[in-house]
C-alpha cells in the first residue's frame, strides 16, 4: 500500500521546515539583536531571546511530528492517542498558517502550506481505524 511511502514524504517535509522554522527566526533573531530594533519600547534582548526560543519550540513540535511519523512509517501502524492527537494539531497549525501566509507571504508559501496540510490528511486517513461491520 502506498500508505508507508506517505508517511515518511510528510516526515521528511516535515523535517525540512523545521530546520526552515529554526532558521528564519534565527535570522530574524540576530537581525533584531544587530540593529536594535525595539516593539513599542520593549528590550531587544527579549525580542531577540524570544524569536530564539519560539523558533525552538516550533522546531521541537515538528521534530515530535516527524518521530511519530517515522514510527507510523516503520511500524505500518496508526499512530497512537498521542500521536493521532498531535498530527492533527499539526494540520490543523499547518491550515491556519496556510490562511495567514497567503496574505504576509505569497502564494508559494500558502501553496506549501496546503502541501503539508495535505500530506498530513492523508497519513492520518491513510491509517485510519478500521471498522469491521458487525452482524
Amino acid at each position: 500500500m502506498a500508505r508507508v511511502p506517505v508517511a515518511w514524504v510528510t516526515a521528511i517535509v516535515l523535517l525540512a521546515e523545521a530546520v526552515g522554522a529554526v532558521l528564519v527566526n534565527g535570522v530574524l533573531a540576530t537581525v533584531v539583536d544587530q540593529q536594535h530594533m525595539s516593539l513599542a519600547g520593549l528590550d531587544v534582548a527579549a525580542l531577540s531571546t524570544g524569536a530564539w526560543v519560539m523558533g525552538g519550540l516550533f522546531g521541537l513540535y515538528l521534530l515530535t511530528c516527524v518521530a511519530i511519523l517515522i514510527r507510523t512509517a516503520v511500524q505500518d501502524r496508526a499512530p497512537g492517542r498521542f500521536g493521532g492527537i498531535v498530527l492533527i494539531s499539526c494540520a490543523v497549525v499547518h491550515g491556519v498558517l496556510g490562511a495567514v501566509t497567503v496574505g504576509l507571504v505569497g502564494w508559494a508559501a500558502f501553496a506549501f502550506m496546503m502541501v503539508v496540510l495535505g500530506l498530513l490528511v492523508l497519513v492520518l486517513l491513510a491509517y485510519g481505524r478500521e471498522h469491521t461491520a458487525t452482524a
